[in-house]
């Protein structure tokens, strides 16, 4: 699949219900659906700029988990970071990072406790990257 000037192969499909769905491909492309693959919109892709390998986000450990998990990530430069959980139908359920931060590597636990099981995803972004991941929740 051609798709924003990348070439991507798509790997999974999941629907949630009849109309809400999610597919998820190379280069962090993550794309939804909410008229049963009529129409997709992005939910997530990598940033392919020079920058972007001056950052990075390690997958939250342990995953899949109950109810906490971390996640790590490295920073080169002093930036502001934001880094929001959403649920599988993209509505942010929780901000863990809103702030400028140095240079270095960072974590934030993620406490779960008071939200359902199921699939989660989790975006960091700062001036010039953006990378979004995916975790399980299971309780």
């Amino acid at each position: 699949m051609q798709y924003s000037g990348v070439n991507t192969n798509l790997k999974k499909i999941t629907f949630i219900d009849s109309q809400t769905g999610w597919i998820c491909g190379d280069s962090s492309v993550i794309l939804k659906t909410t008229n049963a693959g009529g129409d997709y919109i992005t939910f997530a892709q990598e940033n392919h700029s020079a920058v972007t390998n001056n950052f990075s986000v390690s997958q939250n450990y342990p995953n899949p988990f109950n109810p906490l998990t971390r996640i790590n990530y490295e920073l080169s430069i002093t930036n502001y970071v934001s880094i929001k959980v959403y649920d599988n139908l993209g509505n942010e359920v929780q901000t863990l990072v809103n702030e400028k931060q140095n240079a270095g590597s960072h974590s934030i636990d993620f406490n779960a406790s008071l939200l359902p099981s199921g699939v989660y995803f989790y975006k960091l972004i700062t001036e010039n990257f953006s990378e979004t991941k995916k975790m399980i929740l299971v309780k």
